[in-house]
């Protein structure tokens, strides 16, 4: 994206009360058709987990008018890019028409990221589209959920879906679907999230017909200038709180998960007044396994990362105008075909962001904070419940400690930097699949040290009860915990065990493995990462270090460690 000059200031015809509810109604309506999706989806990880995002897009590239508060940061500029994919290949689309795709190099994050485009017609002409995204628990591939660590190529990760037209004029063509069904796992839950998804764009339509109805036509596209104009102006004037200067520096990866050595993101910012590039073409070259980042996932995660800094700026296409993104061709971070990408949304794209926070930290640590844990904890187990003969497949995340940041200490138990996800109740689970939660609990002591310290991540344990189940697993910061910054110390790296007929092992690439079968009583042990500390700990208050203490949250100096 080419950096441009900032927007001249402009008198709106549009009196700013119409503005801002015109602003706060295009939002409105994207998180009613988030609440729909989430509503009526069959998956726990969505109904639940809130894996999803709905949103509004321009007719002539795709670009981002609005999406809702509700729906997961990653998808920001993934959806864009998807949108502007599907307007290439499949040309003028008529009203009533939905696009099915998941292809990760047209737009697209891993499979298992479903996404559904839908123009939206106002009057009988072409004014937007509306897309969205849901995770789907499976969509076929070598191992039940979708996250095999050790696919060479995205064959092996599930169906690859190019953009093709599910609903025709209104119609679902029940071809496509019995073709997608038949390709994955436990079809018959799936075909419920196909129409929660195709349900949340029906939504969207019937508001924004109603919105347009009350202000017009005209109305509504002149505001939507003024928006994006200002939210690209917040933007500059963020950037420029930031010292001119370049930044760099250098966050790793476990592995790839089929060579077991570390990855290298680099990121290399340049900040000239209102303008910020970023440039990731020192990164590790493209890898054998699944942690290869595809363009739109690079590119979402710089944009996530940019606006967990300034989280002020209104969401649309106008606030990543200031942002120059280079193509980092020749790494990790460009995926091509027939690289598989199963890592890339879930738990590169948070490494690429704490790149960024690490870089900027030199710069701006009045608006910045220590690593957090920065990954979502991908654990799927699959067989079929002896008791009912039906399969299944539990897909879960969970969080991790955020770092110690310039007023306190991190947040506890946050969700991944990526989204706004979390964690499925273990009492919906329970109910679901067969098995048992035998522990869950803060990870007391995992967060790094520091004059503010990182929260903490979390501990559970998780039980097969009958039958025989497959698990995998595909996380992150196994090796290393998230660092710390300013001299503060890294948290605590993420730990996995995994206990089979009374025989415990950990994977050997630290945080990634699959293959792992269970019988009833197996079980497996998920510590997560805590988060890195912000300054030295020797600067930490002695209020602070006590109240620790008294919350037996570290062990006093001469204990044993936790």
């Amino acid at each position: 994206m080419a950096k441009t000059s900032s927007p001249q200031e402009t008198t709106s015809r549009v009196d700013p009360v119409t503005l801002t509810v015109i602003e706060k109604g295009l939002q409105q309506i994207c998180s009613e058709m988030d609440l729909v999706h989430e509503k009526t989806s069959f998956s726990p990880v969505i109904s639940e987990a809130f894996d999803r995002s709905n949103g509004i897009y321009g007719r002539e590239d795709g670009r981002m008018i609005a999406q809702g508060e509700l729906g997961l940061p990653i998808f920001l500029g993934v959806m864009q890019e998807t949108t502007r994919s599907v307007l290439e290949e499949r040309g003028p689309l008529d009203d009533g028409d939905v696009i099915l795709i998941n292809d990760p190099y047209r737009g697209g994050t891993h499979l298992m990221d479903v996404k559904m485009v839908r123009p939206f017609y106002y009057n009988g002409k072409l004014w937007c589209y509306l897309s969205n995204t849901g995770h789907w628990p499976d969509t076929g591939g070598m191992v039940p959920g979708g996250f095999n660590s050790t696919a060479t190529e995205i064959h092996q990760e599930g169906l690859r879906i190019p953009p093709v037209k599910l609903v025709e004029k209104g119609v679902m063509d029940p071809e496509i679907v019995s073709l997608v069904l038949a390709n994955i796992r436990v079809s018959e839950e799936r075909i419920g999230d196909i129409k929660a998804q195709i349900a949340a764009l029906n939504a969207g339509a019937k508001r924004l017909t109603g919105l347009l109805d009350r202000y017009g036509e005209d109305v509504v596209n002149e505001a939507l200038v003024e928006l994006e104009d200002r939210s690209e102006r917040m933007m500059r004037a963020n950037i420029e709180t930031i010292p001119d200067g370049t930044y760099s520096a250098t966050a790793y990866m476990d592995s790839d998960g089929v060579v077991n050595e570390p990855l290298e993101i680099k990121v290399k910012i340049d900040v000239r007044g209102g303008d910020i590039s970023f440039d990731f073409s020192e990164s590790s070259p493209p890898c054998m396994g699944p942690m290869n980042s595809v363009w739109a996932t690079t590119l979402s995660s710089v944009y996530v990362a940019i606006k967990h800094i300034f989280p002020d700026v209104p969401m649309n296409a106008g606030c990543f105008r200031p942002i120059e993104v280079k193509r980092p061709k020749g790494t990790f971070l460009f995926a091509e075909y027939p690289r598989p990408v199963a890592g890339c949304a879930a738990e590169a794209s948070q490494r690429i962001m704490e790149a960024v926070f690490l870089a900027l930290s030199e710069a701006i640590p009045d608006k910045l904070f220590a690593a957090p844990a920065g990954t979502s904890g991908n654990i799927s187990l699959g067989g079929v419940d002896p008791d009912t003969g039906q399969g299944y497949i539990m897909y879960y995340f969970s969080g991790g400690g955020y770092g110690g940041w310039w007023e306190g200490d991190g947040l506890t138990n946050g969700c991944s930097t990526i989204g706004i996800s979390k964690s499925q109740p273990v009492e919906i689970l329970e109910q679901r699949y067969p098995l048992l939660f035998d522990r869950y609990a803060l990870r007391e002591g995992s967060g790094g040290m520091g004059r503010f310290r990182g929260g903490f991540g979390v501990s559970y344990r998780v039980r097969l009860l009958r039958g025989e189940g497959t698990a995998s697993f595909l996380m992150e910061h196994g090796r290393y915990g998230p660092p710390g910054i300013l001299g503060g110390e890294a948290g605590a790296p993420n730990q996995i065990t995994i206990s089979q007929g009374g025989t415990t092992t950990s994977p050997e690439h630290f945080s990634k493995g699959e293959g792992y079968v269970l019988k009833a009583g197996d079980w497996i042990d998920v510590e997560t990462p805590g988060g890195g500390g912000y300054g030295p700990p020797g600067e930490r208050s002695e209020e602070a270090r006590r109240a620790d203490l008294e919350q037996d949250y570290y062990p006093e100096p001469g204990d044993p460690a936790k």
